[in-house]
């Protein structure tokens, strides 16, 4: 495995009891980083992939995101799907109406995803549409973008519902699928996040330093 880049003062961040850190000083430290530091990172992350994979059937189908606002790049991701054979797909904001916070995903046919043909959601995020479109409950993993996470696997997103809203019914009815792997730097990694009824733990974590099953 490759060292770890260096990590330009990240400082650990534990929550309160009475309230979550606030979002910015995540993204801050995202933005932090070197475009060089990013993609080495995701590197190391990538190589506890194979821990995951051992658990996922030929063919899989796996939920990617664009990687836009200074997150663990996700290239890495859709390279390891291309390896493997995987089905890669990306997710699409209110395919259904704009109120409709349910995610759908499309499918990935570029090896790149800068060269994925998108445009801007006017919530600033990045996507593709096309006409053959799954529900999150089609998909066997869904690799979830997030701001912060604790050591329960418990997500904070950037404060917009849609991950939870597409996966709560799924999660309230037991079913096994599809896995929800949150990809992060550690410094995002927190002991305690307070915890919303409506929020939608993790089932998994992977961050250069290793992959941790909930």
């Amino acid at each position: 495995m490759p060292p770890e880049p260096n990590n330009p003062k990240l400082p650990e961040l534990k929550a309160s009891k009475a309230s979550n850190p606030p979002r910015r000083l995540f993204t801050r430290q995202r933005r932090q980083l070197s475009d060089g530091e990013r993609r080495q990172y995701a590197q190391s992350a990538s190589l506890h992939l194979t821990k995951l994979q051992q658990r996922l059937p030929i063919n899989a189908r796996i939920g990617l995101y664009y990687d836009g606002f200074g997150e663990l790049p996700t290239q890495p991701l859709l390279d390891w799907c291309k390896r493997l054979g995987y089905s890669p797909y990306l997710p699409v904001v209110g395919s259904l109406g704009n109120d409709d916070k349910r995610l759908r995903f499309v499918p990935i046919y570029h090896t790149k995803l800068v060269n994925v043909p998108t445009r801007i959601h006017r919530l600033g995020m990045k996507q593709n549409h096309h006409r053959r479109l799954l529900w999150a409950r089609e998909l066997d993993v869904i690799i979830c973008p997030l701001v912060a996470v604790d050591l329960n696997g418990n997500r904070m997103g950037m404060g917009g519902g849609f991950y939870d809203t597409t996966l709560g019914k799924i999660y309230q009815s037991g079913a096994k699928k599809p896995l929800k792997i949150g990809w992060c730097y550690d410094f995002q990694v927190v002991d305690t996040l307070q915890r919303q009824p409506w929020d939608v733990p993790l089932d998994a974590l992977i961050t250069p330093n290793g992959i941790r099953w909930f």
